[in-house]
């Protein structure tokens, strides 16, 4: 392995494909287990954030999640065994529920065989306005043959950070809702009925569709049209105008303003700071696009505004979630 790992120390598992990110984030690690990040202890940025809590069921330490973590194994426990069922006792005494890592080891079965003696996370997509699930999920995975690594305290309830959902497959026009989806249920808020929401790049509305399906009104902000069957609907009003190019001030108070817009960081980062700048609204939601390298000086900059958190979602690309919350 060439590293000794942290006991009681802290994982943070990238997303698939932004191994590279995370680590960048972290900077000095242990070692590295396949997409787990191994460290001493929990990462801590020098800026006022409001936490997030993804798992008001368990007592978490309050740290900072970093943007390219979508989930951190906390209090990591290095386990020797000597036989499958010693294993999976072990675990059992930890936790009731674990979900098995393994995709970095080069012979799985043996920890398959563990896994099948644990009650392990649901395999049932979540349907939107469920409720997160309201038992703990630890996760795991192998040293070695005879040697568990274990943290019966992740910040996700989801194997891997991984929140999934039962699809709508006839209603919203691009498959972007999954974000919105995503992010209101780790965050358990969301627009409320006649709240006003505006949703700056919208076309064809995936966003758009989502906020009108929670009764919310929203005024929607594209130059290209919205998907026609979205075009009209009672509680949407929609501007053929750029996103860019709206003043604060022309709106009044606005509940909630999001922003999906492929565009490059700086120029978002521009628009949040003219809409914080008049403070006519209370909550952000907006997805920062990279194209091409990771821009991480603005990720920081994105990062140091009071109130807010950054994110990937499990339906996140190259991209991160940007969240204000008043």
């Amino acid at each position: 392995m060439g590293f000794a790992v942290p006991r009681g120390g802290v994982g943070y598992f990238a997303p698939e494909g932004f191994l590279p990110e995370l680590l960048r984030e972290l900077g000095a690690v242990e070692g590295v287990l396949g997409r787990l990040a191994l460290c001493v202890a929990p990462l801590a940025h020098p800026v006022a954030v409001r936490p997030i809590t993804v798992f008001p069921a368990t007592a978490l330490p309050a740290t900072v999640l970093p943007a390219w973590a979508q989930n951190i194994w906390h209090d990591l426990r290095v386990i020797p065994f000597t036989s499958i069922a010693q294993a999976a006792t072990a675990l059992k005494g930890l936790g009731p529920r674990w979900a098995l890592y393994d995709e970095h080891l080069p012979r799985r079965g043996r920890a398959r065989l563990i896994q099948q003696r644990l009650r392990g996370p649901s395999s049932r997509p979540l349907v939107f306005g469920d409720p997160l699930p309201k038992h703990p999920l630890g996760s795991w995975t192998l040293l070695d043959d005879t040697t568990l690594l274990a943290s019966p305290r992740c910040s996700s309830p989801f194997a891997h950070g991984e929140a999934l959902f039962v699809e709508d497959k006839t209603g919203p026009p691009s498959r972007a809702y999954l974000k919105l989806w995503e992010v209101f249920t780790l965050l358990d808020r969301r627009p409320r009925p006649g709240q006003l929401c505006l949703d700056l790049g919208s076309s064809p509305g995936g966003w758009t569709w989502v906020l009108h399906e929670l009764g919310a009104r929203v005024i929607s902000v594209d130059k290209a049209p919205l998907d026609a069957r979205l075009a009209g609907l009672p509680g949407i009003t929609f501007r053929a105008e750029s996103a860019f190019a709206q003043d604060p001030q022309a709106f009044g108070p606005v509940d909630w303003l999001f922003s999906d817009v492929v565009c490059y960081p700086e120029r978002l980062l521009a628009m949040v700071r003219r809409w914080l700048d008049a403070g006519t609204v209370r909550n952000m939601v907006c997805t920062i696009k990279f194209q091409g390298e990771t821009d991480f000086q603005v990720v920081d900059q994105f990062r140091s505004i009071p109130h807010s958190r950054l994110l990937h979602l499990a339906h996140n690309k190259h991209e991160l979630t940007w969240v204000c919350i008043v």
